[in-house]
């Protein structure tokens, strides 16, 4: 830690020397969670410099969903609301609740950083460091930003397949309050509310939910339903000491219960997971406002239990918590008003302990782990002649088990045709040290190298007929080498299926490269007032290059999907919308020999304002009953219909 704050003060130095040659220009403000949400300005972004920059000048591709988009989407589940969005798919284990993979652009979960309020929600304790998304439900969110691509400069070196950054709301009027109730089929039931207010010196908001439904099987063919329970609370505090000066303080909490079934078959047991985040910071201006701070510390804490209520001697089949602490330092400084740098310096300590009860061993000893990373980045951006901006960065790491390693990042985009077209190129680095369950669970494997990975990404954005209509195209590539997969254990002499003479399912093991490459297209148009049609399709052929399986595709990544939506808003104050996402065939083994057929999911729905506070709202979800599987085996949803009261004050 102590390089890291000598390499951030050495770079503040350099910065502070060209001082005197400025113009007198404010640096965008150094705070992730931003205040950029609650306006639903779809036209800033934070994420991608973690500073608040116009569209146009961010060389990466990122989609925004701002609270108005959030609200017409009537999502209950992050990650549904993620697939609408272009180059993300998702699997889990039956319903809400269960085990999900996000996967961006191919990616594995693990190599995608999912954010709250900028604060990072990996979890050490499971199976590949990754963060299960199945809890995160669309509570007290006015923004979320999904960036694509690597990402590792600004947002550390697992930031591989993209990043995606929730926002919680932030007050901007005196008082305000939020109520939104819905329940539907399945005995759905979902309320949440919220009150918070800003003046001069405090912002404030607190918020909760509570979410419940009966589900479905988790196993296809199953007998009994697999129920979902999950209640959350957020809340925010920020004072203002001077214009200059603020301190705050972030958390989220959340406690869920899920039923799930086994691999063959339904099953009693059920999961517990309780999450909490926590953010404080101290936020100051420096030079007249051109050189902005934020120190801050932040915290995660994830524990998981699964219960066998058919097992009263030995209840509890498994038990595991990560905890992760990091302090940071960012700071932004405006040379001039088109020429500015991001830089920083971060110190995480990552632990876990993990074990699993058997009536063989009632009370196993925990595996234990703990990694500490030190690391400072640094960016620059500049707008080198009109339109054109250039970004470039980079990071060093300095890993307590696999040593320092440094990465590098730059991006292009540039304006032409007073903003209509604009023309992006990327190109990043990845760097993913093996995760703590990897190396010291009883799966573990001491002898792992890290992943590593390129990625380049180039696409165009046109706007036609007065900002009527718009359209992308993104072509992208990430090649990946020494990617870590569980090995089972089927016989032979494998030493490591056997160590210490003790047998085991299996274990970690670098065994693959891999390599990605696609298009993505986006369009919307609005041909007639109040009409919006809105379409997104993404090709990834993703595919192992090594090993039994080269060639083939990687598992439950399909090759081709899309979402396609018109929405009418009818002079009386309703809105309707029809809405399809098709998901290509993918493959359930590496081999490719297991087939989960394509399908396409509509769904319809349908919104009333019936004035400034109140807001009646439904949908019917996969409204032709579509029987499908996303995973072999396991059951997903049919025909489901929900009705809801949204209300503002």
């Amino acid at each position: 830690m102590i390089r890291a704050l000598i390499s951030s003060t050495a770079l503040a130095t350099v910065l502070l020397a060209g001082a005197a040659h400025a113009d007198d220009q404010k640096a965008p403000e150094a705070d992730v969670a931003g205040n950029t949400g609650a306006n639903g300005v779809a036209e800033l972004v934070v994420t991608a410099t973690r500073t608040a920059q116009p569209i146009e000048k961010v060389g990466a591709s990122v989609t925004v969903l701002t609270q108005g988009a959030i609200e017409a989407s009537q999502a209950v589940s992050i990650v549904e609301l993620l697939a609408q969005t272009p180059g993300v798919s998702f699997t889990r284990n039956g319903g809400p609740g269960t085990s999900t993979s996000l996967n961006i652009r191919g990616a594995e979960t693990q190599h995608t950083v999912v954010l709250i309020d900028g604060v990072k929600l990996n979890d050490p304790s499971s199976t590949q460091g990754g963060f299960n998304s199945g809890n995160l439900l669309v509570g007290d969110i006015s923004r979320i930003e999904i960036l694509r691509g690597a990402q590792s400069t600004l947002w550390g070196s697992q930031a591989i397949g993209g990043v995606v950054n929730i926002v919680t709301a932030d007050p901007t009027v005196p008082f305000t309050t939020s109520v939104d109730v819905e329940g539907g089929a399945r005995q759905t039931g979902y309320l949440r509310a919220g009150l918070g207010g800003a003046s001069d010196k405090i912002t404030w908001r607190v918020a909760g939910g509570f979410y419940s439904t009966d589900g479905f099987s988790a196993w296809k063919t199953g007998k009994e339903t697999d129920g979902y329970q999950n209640r959350g609370l957020s809340g925010r505090l920020r004072y203002t000491f001077s214009d200059a000066v603020s301190a705050e303080v972030r958390s989220v909490y959340s406690k869920g219960k899920n039923d799930f079934d086994t691999f063959n078959g339904d099953s009693s047991e059920y999961g517990r997971t309780e999450e909490l985040v926590v953010y404080t910071g101290l936020n100051f201006a420096l030079l007249d406002g051109r050189w902005n701070n934020r120190v801050g510390y932040a915290y995660t804490d994830t524990d998981r239990e699964n219960i066998n209520p058919l097992r009263p001697t030995v209840p509890q089949t498994f038990d595991a918590a990560g905890k992760n602490k990091r302090w940071e330092y960012q700071g932004v400084f405006a040379f001039t008003d088109v020429f500015s740098a991001t830089f920083g310096a971060e110190s995480e300590k990552a632990r876990m302990r993990t074990r699993s009860p058997s009536t063989f061993d009632p009370n196993p000893v925990f595996k234990t782990g703990k990694v500490g990373v030190d690391s400072v980045y640094g960016q620059l951006q500049a707008e080198v002649v009109k339109g054109l901006t250039l970004t470039a960065g980079v990071r060093y790491e300095d890993h307590d088990t696999y040593g320092s390693h440094t990465l590098g990042q730059a991006s292009a985009a540039w304006a032409l045709n007073e903003g209509n077209t604009v023309l992006r190129a990327s190109f990043g680095q990845g760097f993913r040290a093996p995760g703590l369950y990897e190396l010291y669970s009883e799966y573990g494997n001491l002898d792992l190298s890290p992943e590593k990975f390129d990625s380049w990404d180039a696409g165009v954005e046109q706007r036609f007929f007065g900002g009527k209509a718009r359209a992308s195209a993104t072509w992208f590539q990430r090649e990946a080498d020494n990617e870590i997969r569980f090995f089972s254990c089927t016989g032979g002499t494998d030493p490591l299926c056997a160590p210490g003479g003790t047998p085991r399912f299996g274990y970690y093991s670098n065994v693959q490269k891999t390599k990605a490459q696609g298009v993505e297209l986006i369009g919307e148009i609005k041909p007639v007032a109040g009409l919006t049609v809105t379409g997104n399709y993404t090709y990834t052929d993703a595919q192992s290059e090594s090993g039994a399986s080269k060639g083939k595709q990687l598992t439950r990544r399909p090759k081709n999907m899309g979402n396609l939506s018109a929405a009418y808003r009818w002079p009386v104050g309703l809105t309707t919308t029809v809405a399809a996402r098709y998901v290509g065939k993918t493959y359930n083994n590496d081999l490719n020999t297991q087939v989960v057929k394509d399908y396409t999911l509509v769904d319809l729905r349908a919104a009333y304002t019936i004035n400034e506070t109140y807001e009646v709202f439904g949908r019917v979800e996969n409204a032709f009953d579509k029987d499908y599987q996303a995973i072999l085996n396991y059951g997903t949803p049919g025909r489901g219909a929900f009705v809801g009261l949204r209300a503002r004050f």
